[in-house]
């Protein structure tokens, strides 16, 4: 191995399926085939099958990946300790963090002399309060901070505090090729009736992801499209509050709970809208995956959905919360075969041009880049 070749750290909280998760994996792996030496540590244990499928993708590319077994919050100093151990083992020269467990856990291990720069990721306007104390003292010491979208940049200058002048955005990408390759799944394997028609909508089933309001309000959506049924693919701690809310509701029979999927592109590329009615978010990235596919959508106005859509957010959008708009948003699009056309015709080709996984790897490089010159420099005081 050259030794000219920069070794890098990038920490996650988990490594189950998700966004983050996908996008850290990507970049780890884009990386590898550049200067830098990437090594992955998950703060969590290794996840189980099926929802493992990530970690071949790393082992493909020569990628390491470490599980440091961090399971509770009691269990704080050791997950410090032993990332601190695992980055002087590997005599790392810069660290990536996502997510807010392991931006914390990050910022704790490489606290003091002689250890490298960080960049800690924002990928989320927390709505916590505490988080956002935690999240202020971390990106202090940090030498550069990269939020996922403008809005969270905003939000992380103005409640967290970042500095402009160590601070980046930049978007996640999608691999659209890859996307476009997804073959339709056959739905009646998830239970539903032949001939039914589909909105799907992925997300984990927790509140952030508002799926508790689309439910409340989805009995008037499906009275006005009869020959949908609503797909919610995703597992999460709201999973039996949402069952209770769509049987409460009358929708039981027309709402179908597919769990987490690995197969998520198949299952888009058999629905004909994606529905996100998210409470909050940093840029969601089955938006992206939905977009690739050739899919219109009907979301919120989270953080990141209108950077993502851009000029065609307006005819794809809807107020956070205003799920009655929501709704609406998707009947009338779902009712226009044109519309629904021509939608997903133009988020393809704006996924194509806007979000490529090179022009995403390609902007971490430099972010890593400055967050060592400036370290060798000695021109910022991180602690």
């Amino acid at each position: 191995m050259s030794q000219n070749r920069i070794r890098i750290a990038l920490i996650i909280t988990e490594l189950e399926v998700g966004g983050a998760e996908r996008c850290l994996v990507h970049i780890a792996r884009g990386l590898a085939a550049t200067e830098f030496t990437p090594v992955v540590y998950s703060l969590a244990p290794a996840p189980a099958p099926p929802k493992d499928h990530l970690i071949p993708l790393l082992q493909q590319a020569n990628v390491p990946v470490h599980f440091l077994g961090f399971k509770h919050r009691r269990t704080l100093p050791y997950a410090v300790r032993s990332l601190r151990r695992n980055l002087a083992n590997q005599s790392a020269q810069v660290a990536l963090s996502f997510l807010f467990h392991s931006d914390i856990v990050t910022t704790l291990a490489t606290w003091g002399r002689n250890q490298p720069p960080v960049c800690l990721g924002i990928r989320v306007a927390e709505p916590s309060h505490f988080r956002q104390r935690a999240e202020r003292w971390a990106v202090r010491r940090a030498a550069r901070v990269i939020s996922v979208s403008q809005s969270v940049a905003a939000y992380a200058e103005s409640q967290l505090g970042v500095d402009a002048s160590k601070h980046a955005v930049i978007p996640n990408g999608v691999d659209v090729q890859w996307m476009m390759q997804a073959k339709p799944i056959d739905l009646t394997r998830l239970g539903m009736a032949p001939g039914r028609r589909v909105i799907a909508c992925v997300a984990r089933l927790d509140r952030q992801k508002g799926l508790d309001l689309l439910l409340e309000h989805a009995p008037s959506l499906l009275a006005s499209l009869p020959e949908h049924d609503l797909l919610l693919v995703g597992d999460g701690p709201e999973a039996e509050l949402l069952r209770e809310i769509a049987t409460r509701r009358g929708i039981a029979h027309r709402v179908h709970f597919a769990g987490w999927r690995p197969d998520v592109g198949s299952i888009l590329a058999a629905s004909e809208l994606l529905i996100l009615p998210s409470r909050w978010e940093g840029m969601p990235n089955v938006l992206l995956e939905a977009m690739a596919i050739g899919l219109p959508v009907a979301s919120s106005q989270a953080d990141g959905v209108d950077e993502v859509l851009g000029p065609l957010a307006k005819q794809q959008t809807a107020p956070v919360g205003d799920t009655e708009s929501l709704i609406r948003t998707a009947v009338t699009i779902i009712r226009d075969p044109r519309i629904r056309r021509r939608l997903g015709q133009e988020n393809q080709r704006r996924a194509t041009c806007n979000f490529s996984l090179d022009a995403m790897v390609l902007a971490y490089q430099q972010q890593l880049r400055q967050a060592m010159d400036v370290s060798q420099t000695g021109q910022e005081s991180f602690f």
